[in-house]
């Protein structure tokens, strides 16, 4: 309690109160739980076999049915006998003995190349004519038909083309993958040009930007996923075809390689070379996967 003091009129000073404090019950803090974490372990390793051990049975698989499918001999070589070729074949990959006799790893970059130039090309053209497609409606239904009729054709028709234009087998294997590489990118680009939402546009058109600004700042953020998966099915149809037309066209490349040693009847390095395109093609796959995963961002 605080007590009032009350001062008489004749008194010449008033004695002075000190102040008092009211204290006011505390409440004990209740502290927060502690809440323990599952404790894991530092490597997971069943995650490890369930990502390694189903692709090691079904390559243990395909070879063991091989080795019963030539355990009786033929023509045909054995894992083991292919085994050997490829260890004496990757033990000098890059010997050259001239223009027709230099090894697989020649022939693999000579292929790349020609795949690197007609993609690039491809790309080149490709994304912004999918941008114009997809942002102007005049472009689409005039262009739209015209992709319809040549996008069906196959790959190596125009290889006859290219020849009869360039004159030379080199520039007409980068025609032909350009050729065939052009198409998903403009498809898929287009599309996602077409499903950029309205609100977005009209935001744009509110505040008077440009159309490079809507390109470079709306557009290409919105697209890149769709322009991404174009890129990707394109290096999978230029590394598929490439083969084909350097059969038909001839000089250095993986798929010159495969017909040289198909008219030597050395069935081994073909069986080699097949697993090889395949991994080639596998790590270009994986690259762009990546990339693609790199540059999607999701909401």
């Amino acid at each position: 309690m605080v007590s009032a003091v009350f001062h008489s009129p004749g008194d010449s000073a008033a004695p002075t109160t000190a102040p008092v404090s009211v204290s006011r019950p505390t409440t004990p803090a209740t502290e927060a739980p502690k809440v323990t974490k599952p404790k894991r372990d530092a490597f997971d390793w069943r995650a490890l076999m369930m990502r390694v051990l189903p692709p090691v049975l079904g390559m243990g698989v395909l070879i063991g049915l091989w080795g019963i499918a030539t355990m009786k001999g033929g023509a045909f070589p054995t894992p083991a006998a292919t085994f050997d070729a490829a260890v004496k074949l990757f033990a000098d990959p890059f010997y050259s003995n001239g223009p027709n006799d230099q090894g697989i790893g020649w022939n693999i970059l000579n292929s790349l190349g020609r795949v690197g130039m007609g993609f690039g090309l491809a790309a080149l053209v490709g994304i912004p004519l999918g941008f114009i497609i997809g942002r102007f409606e005049f472009a689409n239904r005039m262009v739209s038909p015209l992709i319809a009729l040549l996008k069906p054709v196959s790959p190596l028709a125009w290889l006859p083309i290219g020849l009869l234009v360039f004159k030379s087998a080199n520039p007409a294997a980068i025609w032909t993958i350009f050729i065939c590489s052009i198409w998903p990118m403009v498809v898929n680009t287009a599309v996602g040009v077409q499903r950029v939402p309205t609100d977005y546009l009209n935001v744009a058109r509110v505040l008077r930007l440009s159309e490079w600004k809507v390109i470079t700042r709306i557009l290409l953020p919105a697209v890149l996923p769709y322009v991404l998966t174009g890129v990707r099915l394109s290096v999978g149809t230029a590394w598929l075809v490439i083969v084909a037309a350097e059969m038909l066209t001839g000089g250095v490349g993986i798929g010159f390689w495969v017909w040289d040693e198909w008219n030597n009847l050395n069935v081994a390095h073909i069986i080699i070379a097949i697993f090889v395109i395949g991994t080639v093609g596998l790590l270009l796959e994986w690259f762009l996967m990546s990339l693609a995963k790199h540059f999607t961002f999701e909401d």
